[in-house]
């Protein structure tokens, strides 16, 4: 049985949208989910659009859009994070609210799905214009965010500078700190130890766990990662340190590679000096389109959306593909996996290690009470490995593929606090 319509355009194939639609709506009919539920959580609850005014450096005044989408709030506070690029747009931020339902759902913590972002180039903007655009932006969406209401946390050219300036800023319009409105902040100022690199740590769980329930053994295990942001690099460390065989590392502006295995230390180093993994002289410069279809035993996609598509499925080689990115892959490059038997860790389990860390963050806010890095650690590991069990038992229960397996799993969940809470007249 199909997830997706043939007929299929390659533009609606790379919507991601489209592509979280197909997915649920497969999902769903598994489930034979009560119609009026599928009308509930077939579209996001809310949706803000808002246009601002920015002071330049210059003395220009410039004219911004953000979004901030909120998907549910069935299970909790809405939680997702906030990205500053050019391409971003309602479609995307829309999909990716709904998977952060989904991910809340599969991990079991209490929140529900939102997502924000703000249409700019961060690259050409000044930090201070970056800081007057981050708190204008806050001060438009002020209402709809807070501890109890919708939790912000980094994203795609955000950080914990810019969680700062959020925090602030709400701050100062309640007239008192309130840390606990974002999470993925400085430490000093309620940010958890074992945040920054939580979601590439749940990369390497499932990793783990994935080569446990295949049977096969770590030592010498290859590993393709696409990206080396702090997803790829942190996964990519902590892989190597567990015997992992890091063979290849593609980025944007290039890849590299190494059959004997990349010192991913060095490399780390050698990007916080030179600013880009090029030119690093422990790997051959190859092609990252190269590498994504090269042979290896596990591919992690850990950049972008729509990096495997039906252009390049059929040429994986990956034995299993984890996905450490939001929608990496199509929902007609699923398919094409399935037919291949490649063991796919879907995104809303294999990167939910992010949002586990700042669902931990928010509950120390709001104890004031602050946890060893050791413990967030063990309490992650324990919720991925848990989850991943789930996920691959309500696999192996609806005879489904792994994907479908963990929307069934969410799905369920989040419409049975549904059926709970009754629906509000």
């Amino acid at each position: 049985m199909s997830t997706v319509n043939p007929a299929v355009t390659l533009d609606q194939e790379i919507n991601p949208w489209e592509a979280q639609s197909a997915r649920f709506e497969f999902a769903a009919r598994k489930l034979n989910l009560d119609p009026g539920l599928w009308k509930v959580l077939s579209s996001p609850a809310r949706e803000i659009i808002v246009h601002f005014p920015v002071s330049m450096d210059d003395g220009r005044i410039e004219m911004f859009t953000g979004f901030r989408v909120q998907h549910s709030i069935a299970r909790g506070p809405a939680k997702g994070g906030i990205r500053f690029s050019p391409d971003v747009n309602l479609d995307e931020v829309r999909a990716l609210a709904s998977w952060m339902t989904w991910k809340c759902a599969v991990v079991n913590i209490p929140f529900g799905g939102a997502k924000g972002g703000v249409i700019c180039d961060p690259t050409t903007m000044s930090k201070g214009e970056l800081e007057r655009m981050t708190r204008r932006y806050t001060s438009e969406i002020i209402d709809f965010i807070g501890p109890e209401k919708d939790v912000p946390a980094p994203d795609v050219n955000t950080n914990e500078q810019t969680m700062a300036w959020i925090m602030d800023t709400y701050s100062m319009h309640m007239g008192h700190t309130v840390t606990s409105v974002v999470t993925g902040k400085p430490l000093n100022i309620g940010g958890s130890r074992g945040r920054l690199e939580a979601t590439g740590r749940g990369v390497e769980v499932v990793c783990g766990e994935s080569l446990r329930y295949l049977n096969m053994p770590i030592e010498g295990c290859r590993v393709v990662i696409q990206g080396f942001g702090n997803v790829g690099s942190n996964a990519a460390r902590l892989m190597m340190e567990q015997g992992y065989k890091i063979v290849g590392i593609s980025e944007k502006d290039g890849g590299l590679s190494n059959p004997n295995g990349i010192d991913i230390h060095q490399l780390i180093a050698y990007k916080q000096r030179n600013g880009t993994t090029l030119g690093f002289n422990g790997a051959e410069a190859t092609p990252s389109e190269e590498l994504i279809v090269s042979d290896c035993d596990i591919l992690i996609p850990a950049a972008t959306e729509n990096v495997i598509t039906s252009r390049n499925a059929d040429k994986i080689k990956a034995r299993i593909v984890v996905e450490g990115a939001n929608g990496p892959t199509t929902a007609v490059a699923d398919e094409i996996l399935a037919e291949k038997r490649i063991f796919v860790v879907p995104d809303i389990l294999a990167n939910a290690g992010g949002v586990t860390a700042s669902y931990f963050e928010w509950v120390q806010d709001r104890q004031g009470y602050f946890w060893k890095e050791a413990i967030v650690n063990d309490q992650l590991e324990t919720i991925l490995r848990d989850s991943f069990e789930d996920v691959v038992r309500y696999s192996e229960a609806h005879n489904v593929n792994n994907r479908i397996a963990a929307y069934m799993l969410a799905i369920d969940r989040v419409a049975f606090t549904i059926k709970q809470r009754g629906i509000y007249a």
